[in-house]
Order: structure tokens, then C-alpha cells, then sequence
């Protein structure tokens, strides 16, 4: 493992910024994440998980602290190399899937690719190759609505390869799923980060699914409170 590719120094996040509402989500997190990792973020609903997990992925920026994603000051960036470095680095994997319906399987994982100028030959290939890493070959002219939902999250996390990030988010990506078909989800991150080097991050609720990970950060109340290792190091 090299050097730190996230880092958050005292990151606050407040929303309703001066009004009478104003609510602090985050309260000064410090958290320093490193290249080929694969690490918990763990808590309970209304913990401020998911706020810290959307400063990660660059979709809402601290209000106060600093974060530094592979050596770029995230707060400082201009709002155009911020979508640049997210499409290119940053793969998401959410509990509600967020495929477009209308689409297939493999237009599904292009997209990411279409967006950012991948030529559609290039774009097919790699979509194909994607599926068939997640074992969804056969179903990859299916919509989703004909998709079970562990076949709709493992076509997520294809999309989520799609431009060969360094960082997978995955967001309760388990959640609603059974047992088994959550295992199976589990084993695709597994192998994404033992073969791929793919730094990984699992927001989770379930201490269960976090011990299997190298490092287990738990969140309460908008702090982090500890830190231990996973069964995976």
C-alpha cells in the first residue's frame, strides 16, 4: 500500500448555513484513507455516514476542513475538474441500484463510458467484459425491471468499473437484499479489491458485513468514535 488517496482533516458539514435551523451533520472528521484498502464505514441511521460518504465521492463539499483525493484539494477545485475526477475515479454502488429503467443491462454500464468519450465500439466491449466479470453475461440485453435484485446490484457495480476507477463507494450496498445474494455481492468487492487493487469503501450499518473489510470506522452522532481492524488486512 502506497500513500494516503483520501484524506479529511477536522471536516465539518452544516446545512441551513446561518439560519435559526442550522444543523451541524458532521463535527470536525479527521480520516485518512489508503491506496488498495478496503475499509468500513459503519453506523446507525442518522449517524452522518451517508453525508460523510457524499463529501468522499465529491457530490457535496465540506463547510468547513479540508479534503485532499489523491493529492487534489477537493474543497479549492473548480466545479468542472470535480465532475472530471469523479467520473474518472470514483465509481458509486448504491442500495436502490439507480439503473435507468428504460435501459439494458449493458447500455446501463456504458453510460458512465458515453459520458465520458469513450467511442461505442470501445464502450460495448468493455460493457461486455464487465458484465461477464460480475456473471451477468446472460442477462445483459435484460432491462431492469427484469432483473432480481442481487442481478440489478451486481449490473451496478459493472457501471461502477465502467471507467476503471481507483474508488469504489458502495452505500448499503447489501441492504436490500437476502443473506445469500448479499454474499455474493460481497465476494465481487472481494475480488475487485484483491485482484484489482480497487480501493474500497463500504458504508454500512451492519457490523457483520464490516468485519470482513481491513478497517472498521464507526460513526456516531457526526464523530467518529473508533477504529479497529476487519478480518481482511
Amino acid at each position: 500500500m502506497s500513500q494516503n488517496m483520501i484524506r479529511l482533516n477536522s471536516v465539518k458539514k452544516r446545512f441551513y448555513i446561518g439560519e435559526p435551523k442550522e444543523l451541524e451533520i458532521l463535527h470536525g472528521i479527521d480520516l485518512q484513507i489508503k491506496e488498495g484498502e478496503f475499509v468500513s464505514i459503519v453506523g446507525a441511521s442518522g449517524s452522518g455516514k451517508t453525508t460523510l460518504m457524499n463529501i468522499i465521492g465529491i457530490l457535496d463539499k465540506p463547510t468547513e476542513g479540508s479534503y485532499f483525493l489523491d493529492g487534489v484539494d477537493v474543497v479549492k477545485a473548480k466545479d468542472l475538474e470535480l465532475s472530471r475526477i469523479r467520473n474518472k475515479k470514483i465509481g458509486f454502488v448504491f442500495q436502490t441500484y439507480n439503473l435507468v429503467p428504460k435501459a439494458s443491462a449493458l447500455k446501463n454500464v456504458e453510460l458512465p463510458m458515453l459520458y465520458g468519450g469513450v467511442e461505442r465500439k470501445q464502450r460495448k466491449k468493455r460493457a461486455k467484459e464487465l458484465l461477464e466479470l460480475v456473471g451477468m453475461e446472460e442477462r445483459m440485453h435484460h432491462k431492469p425491471e427484469e432483473l432480481s435484485g442481487g442481478q440489478k446490484q451486481r449490473v451496478a457495480i459493472a457501471r461502477a468499473m465502467a471507467n476503471n476507477p481507483s474508488i469504489i463507494l458502495a452505500d448499503e450496498p447489501t441492504g436490500a437484499l437476502d443473506s445469500k445474494t448479499g454474499r455474493k455481492i460481497m465476494d465481487i468487492f472481494h475480488r475487485l479489491n484483491k485482484e484489482q487493487g480497487k480501493t474500497i469503501l463500504l458504508i454500512t450499518h451492519s457490523q457483520e458485513l464490516a468485519l470482513e473489510t481491513g478497517r472498521i470506522v464507526t460513526i456516531k452522532d457526526g464523530s467518529i468514535t473508533g477504529e479497529e481492524k476487519g478480518k481482511v488486512c
